[in-house]
């Protein structure tokens, strides 16, 4: 298959904002794929390379000067062998190698082509043809059982593959696809709620746990051998040694535990996010110990307990791990959970999840059986430019950058704007259009990405908290950035300031 039949396609998918006209795009992209290329697809679809980390960042590949092939050329098995080069690459020389990789791929990739895989090695394409959509499209493609195709790409963590079985497999290989020891799985997931008491409202009768502000990890054990895994279904057990003997220690011979981790202050308390996930992508910071909170579990000594309900895994929970649980209760009463809830949050966590008690986990679905309820924080902000969007928004401002107000001059010119990050959620159709006919009448510069205004406008938005970043001159990012709504009755100088935003880095 010609890679520019994938970018032909993904065209035609970010074009509309109909579900069903998405299907049947990548539906048709299936059918005509062969064996070997169903799974390279699947993953560049997703914007996530069956290779996984491949060792390239946005910095690499914008410094790229290369002159593009005027013609379609290449193939989507040559691009994943370049991908499967690119990620082996490793020891002395490997920056040189893959520079010189990327070099061949962008010179023999159309503008169109090399776009396409830009966004898709850096996880963002941005088509709307997020999992569920192409899961359905692989249902439609193989007219294999919706229920089949859900739970192999639960079970095996893995939809590219799951894709491949259904399309080129038989109907028994595919519903084979099973639990296993190992092998990790796609994590369940939870709604949101205002309240405790809207949440229980949603679930009945519960599990009310602390939420952390940590990483989502899902451990594996089959005698003395343990894997740790990320919320990407990443390997890090080489980076957490001190949950692997936590594991290693229950009294199990085969468990699969699903929870949570971060790491403590020296008054025990949460450090952010940030510092938690340092442990994650690098060989340092040891030091910096991490704990585990366990809050699930699908296998325990050859039983599978994914279909029981919660209160049977919590029982077994209890009974392996449960000095390593999650705090919580079981209620159905709306003030007990209330209670639970800023106890969580005086600790300094995120807020709750309210579980349904008798819920089966429902490996990578996000229902209504798990609700989790944080307070939202809403800061009014400045826009400092909005970049061109692509595919449905082509030709629109989309992309914000946002800046908060410095007083004092900590990180600049006193009264002057600091830069605290990007983003694109929450903006409608009509905010898009407003954005792109305001902006340029406010235009200070731009570039071909974008258009920079004078620090005239005021824009709310919601986050999640914030994170510690070396990218930005005020060392703080934004978490979870969405608009809110602009605010015509601002000005610049209301704005919240970069001491407020830093402050969150203590609290």
């Amino acid at each position: 298959m010609m890679l520019s039949e994938l970018v032909a396609t993904t065209e035609e998918v970010a074009a509309t904002s109909s579900r069903l006209a998405k299907i049947d795009a990548l539906a048709r992209l299936l059918e005509s794929a062969e064996t070997g290329e169903i799974a390279p697809l699947t993953g560049m679809m997703l914007a996530s390379p069956r290779q996984g980390r491949l060792g390239v960042g946005w910095r690499t590949l914008s410094s790229l000067d290369v002159v593009h092939a005027e013609a379609p050329a290449l193939t989507v098995g040559d691009v994943d062998r370049m991908l499967e080069a690119l990620a082996a690459a490793s020891g002395s020389g490997s920056a040189a190698a893959r520079h010189d990789l990327l070099v061949q791929l962008a010179e023999r990739a159309t503008t169109a082509e090399w776009d396409l895989l830009v966004r898709a090695m850096l996880g963002e394409l941005r088509t709307g043809a997020l999992s569920g959509v192409l899961l359905d499209a692989v249902v439609r493609a193989s007219g294999r059982p919706q229920a089949s195709v859900r739970r192999a790409a639960m079970l095996s963590g893995d939809l590219g593959e799951t894709a491949r079985l259904a399309l080129t497999g038989s109907a028994a290989e595919l519903d084979a696809v099973g639990l296993q020891v190992g092998r990790p799985v796609l994590p369940m997931l939870a709604a949101s709620a205002a309240t405790p008491a809207a949440a229980l409202e949603i679930t009945g009768r519960a599990s009310v746990e602390y939420k952390l502000d940590g990483a989502r990890i899902q451990v594996h054990r089959r005698g003395d051998q343990v894997g740790v895994y990320t919320r990407s279904l990443a390997d890090i057990t080489h980076r957490v040694p001190e949950i692997v003997e936590i594991v290693r220690a229950l009294p199990a011979q085969e468990v699969i535990l699903d929870g949570e981790t971060l790491a403590l202050d020296e008054d025990g308390g949460p450090r952010p996010f940030q510092e938690t996930m340092s442990r994650f992508g690098a060989e340092s910071a040891r030091e910096l110990a991490l704990r585990p909170w366990f809050f699930d579990l699908q296998h325990l000594d050859g039983r599978d307990l994914i279909d029981e309900p919660l209160s049977a895994r919590l029982a077994e929970l209890d009974r392996v791990a449960g000095g390593w649980r999650m705090p919580g209760i079981v209620t159905d009463e709306a003030e007990a959970a209330e209670k639970l809830s800023r106890e969580a949050l005086a600790a300094g966590h995120e807020g709750v999840v309210v579980k349904a008690i008798e819920s089966p986990y429902t490996a990578g679905r996000r229902g209504k059986s798990w609700v989790k309820v944080k307070p939202v924080l809403t800061f009014d902000l400045v826009v400092l430019a909005a970049e061109w969007g692509s595919g449905r928004r082509r030709g629109l401002l989309s992309n914000l950058h946002l800046g908060a107000l410095d007083p004092a001059g900590d990180f600049g010119e006193a009264g002057g704007l600091v830069m605290v990050g990007k983003t694109f959620k929450g903006l409608t159709d009509q905010l898009l259009r407003w954005q792109t006919e305001t902006f340029p009448g406010i235009e200070s510069h731009r570039t071909a990405q974008a258009v920079f205004v004078r620090p005239e406008v005021v824009v709310e938005i919601a986050i999640d908290g914030v994170q510690r970043s070396p990218r930005y001159p005020g060392g703080v990012a934004l978490r979870f950035a969405r608009v809110k709504g602009y605010r015509p009755d601002k000005r610049p100088a209301d704005a919240d300031t970069i001491q407020t935003l830093r402050a969150l880095l203590r609290g």
